[in-house]
Parts: C-alpha cells; sequence; structure tokens
C-alpha cells in the first residue's frame, strides 16, 4: 500500500525524571513518516525536537525520560507494523542502526575516542550484515568516499581526535548510512559544518533518500537547512506541535504566531546588500527593536603579517617527523579597533589555527603578530601572560571550555584572580555586573554549566572573556550551535559590547547570513591560505575567487523556491594539507581588485 506510513508517531507523551518531580518533555504530539519522505521537525533548544526523534528509537530512556504514553508505529517492510514503545530490549537493537539509522548532533561524543575510525565503522556492519572484517573495511571505505572526507585509507587507521569537527560529524554520517536503515533520524546532523560540506551533506542524504527510498526525520533549528531539504514541516515550541504542513506553506503562509516570528528572526543571504556598516540582528517577536550600525575606528590594533603555523607527522618506530601538515600558511591580515573582521572557509582550513596562533595558543612557525603596537611572537613567557587580558577567546563548545565542576561565577571570576584585580568583594561586583551585562539573572553565579542551556552557557564564556576589558576577542564558531533566537541575542550582546566598549572582533564562523549580518571585513580561508580579502559587501556583492563564488553559491537560503541543485555544488576535492618535510610553498601574491579588496593570484589548487 503506497499511502501506508513507514513511521507513525501518535499522541506522544515523554516525562523526565528531576529531582524537583516529573517533567513533561513532549505532550500529545502525532505526527506520521511516508517512504522517501524527508519529514523536518524544527523549533528551539528545549521545544521537544530531538526528544520526539529520540523516542522513536527509545534512546530517550538512556537520558532519564520515559515514554508515558502514546504509540510508535513502524513498519519493517512485509510484516504488520510493531509498536517500538512495547519491544524487548534485543528487539530494539536490531533495530537501532540497521532499520533506523541516527545521526548525533555532537559528533564527539558519538564517537568512541579509544576505537579507530575502521573500528567504529565496522562494528554495525558486523552486528547486522554479518560481514567478514575484511567486506566490513571495503564497505567503511567506500562510506568516507561517500561522505567525500580527503585521504579516506589514512583515516581508517586514525582516531576521532586527529580528524577535524566537520570530519568527525562525517565520519557520524558514514556510520548511520553503513547498513542502508529506512528511516535515518538526523538530528542538527550539520549544526557543526561549515558551507560547502553542509550543502555535499544535504545532497548526499538527499541522494539517498531518492536512490534507496529511505525516508528522513530531520531535526534542526537552521530554517534555511529545512528550506532546502523537506517535504513537510512540522513546527514545536515548549513540547508541543503547534504546527504542521507542506514545506511551501510553511514559509510562504505560516498560521501560527511562533512559525511567524521564527521565519521573521532567519537571518538571509543578501539581506545586507547595499549596506556598508554591520547591523544587529532581528530578535524574534520583537518590532520596536532599535537598529544601529556599527562605525568601528581607522586605528589599528592587529597586524598580522606572512603568519605560518605547520604540525609535525610522526611515524615509524622512533616516532620521527616525516612530514608536516601546513594548517596556516603566510597569512596576513590587518584588523581596526572598534571593528570586526570575519574569517570564513571550510574545516581543516586554518581559521581556527590561524586565531589560536594569534594568541600564541598554538605556536606559530614564523610571521609577525603585533598587537596595538606590541611583537606578540617575541614577548617572554611573563609578558604573554599580561598581554592576554587584551586578548581573549570565545570557543565554540562553551560546555567543554567550562570547568563542569565550578560554580559559574567563581569561573567569571577566575581570570580576575588570576590576575589579582580588586579585592574579593569587589571581585563579586565585577562578576554580578557581568552577569547584568550579558542578561543573565545574578542567581546563576551559585548554578553550575550543567543547569544552563547552550545559549546560556555561551553567555557566561563572553562574561568570562569580558572579565579583563579586553581589546580584541577572538570568537571561534561561537554561536554555531545555537539555534536562531538565541543566536540573534548572542550576536546582539556581542555588537552592543563593541559600539559601549570599542571592542574588536575576530570572528570565526561557516555561517555565510550572519558573517554577512556582523561583519566589517572579510576574508575567505581555503587551503590554509587567504585567497580573499576585502570589505564585507565587496566579498558578498562582488566576489572575485572562483572559490569564494562556489562557497557563496552553497548557501541554503530560508525559501523553497529557491533550493539548490546538485550542478551549483562545483567543489573540487580538497588537496591534502600535508607534505614533505623538503616542501617549499610558494609566498602568497595578492591582487588588488578594487579598494582594500584583494584576490590571491597564487596557484592554490582550486
Amino acid at each position: 500500500m503506497l499511502d501506508q506510513p513507514i513511521a507513525e508517531v501518535r499522541n506522544l507523551r515523554v516525562e523526565f525524571e528531576t529531582k524537583n518531580g516529573r517533567v513533561v518533555g513532549v505532550e500529545d504530539v502525532s505526527f506520521t513518516i511516508q517512504p522517501g519522505e524527508t519529514v523536518c521537525i524544527v523549533g528551539e533548544s528545549g521545544s521537544g525536537k530531538s526528544v520526539s526523534s529520540l523516542s522513536l528509537m527509545r534512546l530517550v530512556e538512556f537520558g532519564g525520560g520515559e515514554i508515558a504514553g502514546g504509540e510508535l508505529l513502524f513498519d519493517r517492510g512485509g510484516e504488520a507494523p510493531i509498536d517500538l514503545a512495547r519491544q524487548g530490549t534485543n528487539k530494539m537493537r536490531d533495530i537501532r542502526g540497521n532499520d533506523i539509522g541516527m545521526i548525533f548532533q555532537e559528533p564527539m561524543t558519538a564517537l568512541n575516542p579509544v576505537f579507530t575510525i575502521e573500528r567504529q565503522l565496522a562494528e554495525g556492519l558486523r552486528t547486522h550484515k554479518n560481514m567478514s572484517r575484511a567486506k566490513a573495511r571495503e564497505r567503511a571505505l567506500e562510506l568516507l568516499k561517500l561522505v567525500r572526507i580527503p585521504e579516506p585509507e589514512r583515516r581508517l587507521q586514525q582516531y576521532p581526535h586527529e580528524l577535524s569537527g566537520g570530519m568527525r560529524q562525517r565520519i557520524v554520517i558514514a556510520m548511520a548510512l553503513a547498513c542502508e536503515p529506512r528511516i535515518l533520524i538526523a538530528d542538527e546532523p550539520t549544526t557543526a559544518l561549515d558551507v560547502t560540506i553542509q550543502a555535499e551533506i544535504l545532497a548526499l542524504i538527499n541522494r539517498l533518500k531518492n536512490e534507496t527510498g529511505t525516508s528522513v526525520l530531520f531535526i534542526t533549528h537552521d530554517m534555511a537547512v529545512v528550506a532546502q531539504m523537506a517535504d513537510r514541516v512540522i513546527v514545536m515550541y515548549r513540547g508541543r506541535k503547534v504546527e504542521e504542513g507542506p514545506v511551501e506553506q510553511i514559509f510562504n503562509d505560516p498560521q501560527h504566531p511562533y512559525t511567524k516570528a521564527l521565519l521573521a528572526a532567519v537571518p538571509k543571504l543578501g539581506e545586507m546588500q547595499g549596506r556598508a556598516l554591520p547591523e544587529p540582528m532581528k530578535l524574534m517577536g520583537r518590532t520596536d527593536q532599535k537598529i544601529e550600525p556599527i562605525k568601528g575606528t581607522d586605528k589599528l590594533l592587529l597586524n598580522v603579517e606572512n603568519l605560518t603555523t605547520r604540525f609535525p607527522v610522526r611515524g615509524g618506530l622512533l616516532r620521527r617527523t616525516v612530514a608536516q601538515v601546513h594548517a596556516v600558511e603566510d597569512v596576513s591580515l590587518q584588523l581596526n579597533a572598534g571593528r570586526t573582521l570575519s574569517l570564513v572557509g571550510e574545516s581543516g582550513c586554518g581559521k581556527s589555527t590561524c586565531g589560536r596562533s594569534i594568541l600564541r595558543l598554538v605556536e606559530p612557525d614564523s610571521g609577525k603578530i603585533e598587537l596595538d603596537g606590541r611583537d606578540v611572537r617575541a614577548m617572554s613567557v611573563s609578558d604573554l601572560r599580561r598581554a592576554r587580558q587584551d586578548m581573549q577567546m570565545i570557543f565554540q563548545d562553551p560546555f567543554a571550555s567550562l570547568n563542569p565542576q565550578m560554580r559559574l561565577g567563581l569561573q567569571v571570576a577566575e581570570p580576575l584572580v588570576n590576575y589579582g584585580k580588586s579585592t574579593a568583594q569587589d571581585r563579586t561586583d565585577k562578576v554580578a555586573a557581568l552577569f547584568d551585562r550579558v542578561q543573565l539573572p545574578r542567581d546563576y553565579m551559585q548554578r553550575y554549566p550543567h543547569e544552563l542551556s547552550g545559549g546560556q552557557r555561551q553567555r557566561v564564556a563572553i562574561a568570562r572573556a569580558l572579565a579583563l576589558n579586553p581589546k580584541l576577542i577572538i570568537a571561534d564558531e561561537a554561536v554555531s550551535a545555537l539555534d536562531v533566537s538565541v543566536q540573534a541575542e548572542v550576536l546582539n550582546l556581542m555588537m552592543e559590547l563593541q559600539q559601549e566598549m570599542g571592542l574588536s572582533y575576530l570572528f570565526i564562523s561557516h555561517d555565510m547570513a550572519v558573517v554577512e549580518r556582523v561583519s566589517h571585513d572579510v576574508g575567505v580561508m581555503y587551503l590554509g591560505r587567504i585567497v580573499e580579502m576585502g570589505p564585507r559587501q565587496a566579498i558578498f556583492e562582488n566576489p572575485q575567487h572562483p572559490y569564494t563564488q562556489a562557497l557563496l553559491s552553497a548557501v541554503p537560503v530560508a525559501d523553497p523556491a529557491m533550493r539548490k541543485s546538485d550542478k551549483d555544488l562545483n567543489f573540487k576535492p580538497i588537496p591534502s594539507p600535508v607534505h614533505p618535510l623538503d616542501y617549499e610553498p610558494e609566498p602568497s601574491v595578492y591582487r588588488e581588485v578594487g579598494p582594500g579588496h584583494k584576490i590571491l593570484v597564487t596557484d592554490s589548487g582550486y
């Protein structure tokens, strides 16, 4: 029967046991998934998106949840649908991975740090498909090529910590696809990926759906991804389904006030056309918002010339250096006080390494770094420690950068203690003022990181970075994992602080719509080099380098009428950044194509 759904969720209710009693995570949620259909569930953190999908695999029980009501009907093919809510442990073990695949949001926790990639990919194949070791290895290699991982043979022998975030996420996707499941549940699978990889992963999931008839349940907060992928959209708010309909209807004629507010807050590529200065994001449900452009100054704060950072590749019995990873190659950039320079590019292109090298969290091999006229590379350890008061970092994952055993107030006060700033009472007052500044209640000072949502944790990380009144903040993917409304609030907060305190940001991101909104200048990185640099308006409205053009053409737009096709994704395979020890790269040579707008003319393989 063609109209027989492959899965049907009826009146689902999920409860969680907490120290304050039982809490309802999802209430009375019903939806169906047809064969070969992509259903997208959207909503903010805590709306019940992931709980709904985890319930289908009964994984919610491993997180302290309990399916308190409803049915989860699943058609395994050739037999009557079974109710997954009432199946035993062995039956569910057989279904997970084999009939229902899951792509988890956080690749580092989804992968086992002590096993090689090959072992983790082969495990499901040998369990569910009874493959021999050689056959499983062959299939694992095939899967890595499918998700476009460079040097797949070498990657099989590596461990998760040796791969970038984007590569780890692609490994997780390969694991989910391994047994060709009937339903693929994708929980924010592209949140941590950059534009090009995201575009390819979405195209890959679409291609798989068309070729094998696999159904996809896609959970995301990125409305542009929804416009690109969905056949049908379910909007969730506070544990309930508030709207459902075909993707065109949801975008063109939303009915529920929450859906309207959500769509209005989404940053769209091209919105800033004709505007030279960055502007705050639109906030959800706010019509009275004042939007003031941020001018910045002409005073040079950060000057980087010919920065090069390489990492050794060790091998052989004595673990000698046999090659080098050219992570950052001959990078030069300038950042004025009170302005934002964004670095964009694919994962593994050297954006984060460049930011860390500027702070000397990673020691560069060569080059000049000047902050406010002082040579950062020539500083002694004690001088560098003092200089770090002026340059701080907001890391990508606030959960990893905060200490799980310390109260948040003490963590924000820690920089003040380390630098011997003021008395205990003054520190308490300063921390309270910082919590006010990042719009967090003062009683959160007594809480621990696990008691806060992702957006709130990121605000704590910002408060800690501000504690010493720095001049430069390097924000490494600081808002990539946040949903639309929280992302807008955090970015507006950062821009407000820039306006008030004259802060400068080196903003590392892969979200082109956000970069367009917040930047004064943009540098596009590819294989460790900046291939195009210039004012934001010039880069977005007149991209000159072929890689920049390809990058911008891959950005999904929050409009189902503007879906990208496979022919828009004209990416060449990324060459390896690993070179032998005697390899001497040519210097970066730039051609000026407009005022302050330069493109790389050295052949970098693109």
